[in-house]
């Protein structure tokens, strides 16, 4: 996976790899950014040199069967041409975008020259992305869900799981838009009144295990929503911001 450093650890690449070593998958971490966040906010970020990542990316494809490529905060544009670069030449991996833009506090994790390249190259080859409500509709540029995600999708997507969690109500619903499907929704009940830092990461690395494994995409998004679950009904409050989710939790299938 290629993902941004939170240095709190809810978020960001480390909840990737717990995320993924809990549903039993071998993470390859490869560092997109550094940032400057807490549980409260981002304040900054700095994208890692792209011809490093370009040559990691090289390194372990040939040494290490890859079965998936998820992707989170992905620092620039130059970033996401490396990554396309690489997916060309596979173009049986499947991809998941987790589209970070926004940190939940608000802060800045994508400029329009990234976001430009990722609407412009990286939906495309995606699997499917799973974008939160706010960031659904800021990438689909109109106030609808359901009109953003078929934007998403009729530019080459496969499908996008619009996430609930940045709503209110005792439910949190997901829904799997795909082309030519009707759209599938998921209801799951909403632990705690606040939100949590680092939900995003978590399902989006979840569902990749689950993909990489060989599972469906919609067998892989129960999964990962049934894991989220259980890190939030015992997340931990490490600061004094918003909650993580307790990833070192035993996970049984």
């Amino acid at each position: 996976m290629l993902s941004g450093l939170d240095p709190s650890g809810g978020a960001g690449i480390q909840a990737d790899i717990q995320a993924i070593t809990s549903l039993g998958g071998h993470p390859l971490p490869v560092l997109t950014c550094l940032t400057v966040q807490d549980t409260k906010n981002v304040y900054g970020a700095e994208a890692i040199d792209p011809a490093i990542i370009k040559q990691q990316l090289e390194c372990l494809d040939n040494d290490i069967p890859i079965h998936a490529v998820k992707t989170g905060a992905m620092g620039n544009a130059a970033v996401v041409k490396v990554l396309m670069e690489f997916l060309d030449r596979h173009p049986e991996l499947p991809l998941i975008v987790d589209p970070v833009i926004k940190a939940a506090g608000g802060g800045d994790l994508a400029d329009d020259e990234l976001v430009k390249a990722m609407k412009g190259s990286l939906f495309a080859r995606a699997e499917m992305i799973t974008p939160n409500g706010v960031e659904l509709l800021q990438l689909g540029d109109c106030d609808s869900e359901s009109q953003a995600a078929d934007k998403l999708l009729s530019a080459g997507c496969k499908s996008v799981l619009a996430t609930g969690g940045h709503g209110t109500g005792p439910r949190i619903i997901n829904t799997l838009y795909s082309t030519g499907q009707e759209p599938m929704n998921w209801q799951l009940e909403r632990i705690g009144a606040n939100e949590y830092h680092g939900t995003g990461c978590t399902l989006a690395a979840a569902i990749s295990a689950g993909i990489a494994s060989g599972l469906s995409s919609r067998a892989a998004i129960s999964q990962a929503q049934n894991y989220v679950s259980r890190t939030l009904s015992s997340a931990l409050s490490i600061g004094q911001g918003q909650r993580v989710p307790n990833r070192g939790i035993p996970w049984e299938r």
